[in-house]
C-alpha cells in the first residue's frame, strides 16, 4: 500500500462515514453516546485526524443502518489500507492542519499553488530550504531544522509521478527577485525552478510587477483536486507566520479557484524557463522588469 494510497483510502473513508451519518439522521453527539465514545473521537474520526479500527467500524456502519455485506467490505478494505497515513513520523512537528495538508498533497490529482513569500516548498532546493527555516528562527537547532529539510524533501517525492499529480504554480515576481542564503543558493535555486519548469506535469508561470495590485494579493494558497468523485476540493491559506489552515467551506474553495485563473491571466506563461535562467545568471545586480528579460537576446 503506497502512502499516496493510504491518504486517499481515509479521506475516503471518513467522507463516506460522514454521509452516512447525515444520511440516518443523527448527529455526532448522538453517536458518541450510542457507540459509548467520547464526542472529540468521532469528531477525529470524521476529520480524517486518526483512523479506525476494524473493531469499532462494525459496530459503526450498523449504527448507520449499512447493512449491505459489499457496502461494509468496502469500508472495511478502506480503514485497513488507511491504517499509515503519509508523514506520520512528523507528526509531532506540524500541527493538525499541515498534517492534512499532507496527506492531501500526497493523494492530489491537481495541485495549484500561489505563492506570494517564498518559493513552495515543493520547489525548493535543500539549500534554500536550510536559509528559509533558518530566518524563521534563528535559535532553532540545529536537529529541528534538519528534520524539517528531511520532510520537505520527502515531500517533493511527489513531483516524480508523472502520471499521478498535474501541477500549477503561479510566483509573485518578489519571490524570485528576494535573494535567500546568498548569491549562491538563490542561483542554484532559480537554474533548479528553470529545469522544473521544463517538466510536462508542472506548469510555473511568474506574476510580474508590472500587474500592480492583484486578486492574490491577501497571501499565499494552495487547492487540492480530486480524480475520485467522492473527494471534495480542499482549500488551504497561510498567514504571515507561515501557518496553513484548511478552509472547510467549498463555497470559498471555488472562489479561490476562480482567483486562481484570474492570477493566471496576468502571469507570464511562456519563456518562465528563459526568464528563470537569465534571474539566475544576473541574481547579484536586479535592475530589468521581467518582460525586458524575457525579451531581450541571449548575449
Amino acid at each position: 500500500m503506497t502512502q499516496t494510497s493510504a491518504a486517499l483510502l481515509r479521506l475516503r473513508l471518513r467522507t463516506e462515514l460522514r454521509k452516512a451519518r447525515i444520511a440516518a439522521g443523527l448527529t455526532q453527539r448522538q453517536v458518541a453516546e450510542k457507540m459509548e465514545w467520547s464526542p472529540s473521537k468521532l469528531i477525529r474520526i470524521e476529520a480524517g485526524e486518526v483512523g479506525i479500527s476494524i473493531n469499532d467500524l462494525r459496530p459503526l456502519a450498523a449504527a448507520y443502518n449499512i447493512s449491505d455485506r459489499r457496502k461494509v467490505e468496502e469500508l472495511l478494505t478502506m480503514a485497513r489500507g488507511s491504517r499509515r497515513m503519509p508523514f506520520s513520523e512528523y507528526r509531532d512537528m506540524f500541527s493538525k492542519d499541515f498534517m492534512q495538508f499532507l496527506a492531501l498533497e500526497s493523494a492530489a490529482s491537481i495541485n495549484r499553488q500561489f505563492g506570494s513569500l517564498t518559493i513552495p516548498g515543493l520547489l525548493q532546493t535543500e539549500e534554500y530550504m536550510r536559509a528559509v527555516f533558518g530566518s524563521y528562527d534563528k535559535d532553532s537547532p540545529e536537529e529541528q531544522i534538519e528534520r524539517y529539510v528531511e520532510a520537505r524533501l520527502a515531500r517533493q517525492e511527489v513531483l516524480e509521478d508523472v502520471q499521478g499529480c498535474e501541477f500549477f504554480f503561479i510566483l509573485d515576481e518578489s519571490v524570485v527577485r528576494r535573494v535567500a542564503g546568498g548569491k549562491g543558493v538563490m542561483r542554484a535555486q532559480l537554474e533548479h525552478l528553470a529545469d522544473l519548469a521544463e517538466r510536462p506535469n508542472i506548469n510555473l508561470l511568474i506574476l510580474p510587477f508590472s500587474v500592480g495590485a492583484h486578486p492574490g494579493i491577501l497571501g499565499p494558497f494552495t487547492l487540492f483536486e480530486f480524480r475520485d468523485e467522492v473527494m471534495e476540493d480542499a482549500l488551504f491559506l497561510e498567514d504571515s507566520r507561515g501557518t496553513t489552515t484548511a478552509a472547510t467551506d467549498p463555497v470559498e474553495a471555488r472562489q479561490y479557484l476562480e482567483r486562481f485563473w484570474e492570477l493566471e491571466d496576468l502571469a507570464i506563461k511562456d519563456g518562465v524557463e528563459v526568464v528563470l535562467r537569465r534571474l539566475a545568471e544576473r541574481v547579484a545586480e536586479g535592475g530589468d522588469d521581467l518582460e525586458v528579460l524575457l525579451q531581450r537576446e541571449p548575449s
